[in-house]
């Protein structure tokens, strides 16, 4: 399974990215999909996963209201539009897939400057 993660870069406080996570398998075959970061000194943290067999979402509470993660089947991709940036959401993003394993795109940076 290849997970292609995209659209990272650089953007001011208050601008918005949409990151791309393009699977390599019909996304219906993982039970979940979401994204994480990891900044610099930090553990890695849950940022939006997007559950298919009950089809909920989850978000962590730093990025709620502003951050969305939705899907297009079609595409076998999913997407996180981030909103409303903030110098603290500067981190690697990184794409995630479970089904009975777990599988990680390659990160995408995300900067946001002050």
């Amino acid at each position: 399974v290849q997970l292609q993660a995209s659209g990272g870069g650089l953007v001011q406080t208050g601008g918005s990215l949409r990151l791309s996570c393009a699977a390599s398998r019909n996304i219906f075959t993982f039970n979940a999909m979401g994204w994480y970061r990891q900044a610099p000194g930090k553990q890695r943290e849950l940022v939006a996963r997007i559950t298919f067999g009950v089809g909920g979402t989850n978000y962590a509470d730093s990025v709620k209201g502003r951050f969305t993660i939705s899907r297009d089947n079609a595409k076998n991709t999913v997407y996180l539009q981030m909103n409303s940036l903030k110098p603290e959401d500067t981190a690697v993003y990184y794409c995630n897939a479970r089904d009975w394993n777990e599988f990680w795109g390659q990160g995408t940076e995300v900067t946001v400057s002050s």
